[in-house]
């Protein structure tokens, strides 16, 4: 195996995210029914994703996004503390981290949706959903606009 790959994931990571894949909470389904198969304005997103040491609850590569959603548990100040050094090596590997509750993405899933698209198109532009249709009458020029 190559010793400079950076994300080396051990069978044991690897096999313990995909027996997560299996059980995901309300909101994980809930979230993943909406991003699947590049439903989410064109982006892929992957589940349960072994980041080496970690395993991410959702990724998308291209945009180099990660969403966590956490549950009561992690309200307790020894897990925030974990999840801010879990973010905090995340993001200095390059990748940025959006985190939110269970409950919110039950109660508010557009909030969710909405924050995750913002950051998303904030780091890369347009969506590839955006760049594959043509463009409507409404986005086109108006009377008034001149080259």
């Amino acid at each position: 195996m190559d010793q400079n790959r950076k994300n080396q994931v051990t069978p044991k990571l690897r096999s313990f995210a995909k027996e997560q894949r299996s059980i995901p909470t309300r909101a994980e389904d809930l979230f993943w029914q909406q991003v699947r198969a590049g439903r989410f304005h064109g982006y892929k997103f992957k589940r349960q994703v072994p980041i080496a040491p970690y395993i991410v609850d959702f990724f998308c590569a291209e945009a180099r996004v990660i969403v966590e959603l956490d549950g009561v548990p992690y309200d307790a100040p020894e897990q925030r503390a974990l999840d801010e050094r879990r973010d905090a090596f995340l993001r200095s590997q390059g990748f940025q981290v959006l985190r939110f509750s269970n409950d919110l993405m039950l109660g508010n899933g557009n909030l969710v949706l909405d924050s995750v698209r913002q950051a998303i198109e904030a780091g890369n532009g347009p969506s590839p959903d955006l760049l594959r249709r043509p463009p409507s009458p409404a986005e086109g020029r108006g009377k008034g606009d001149h080259l």
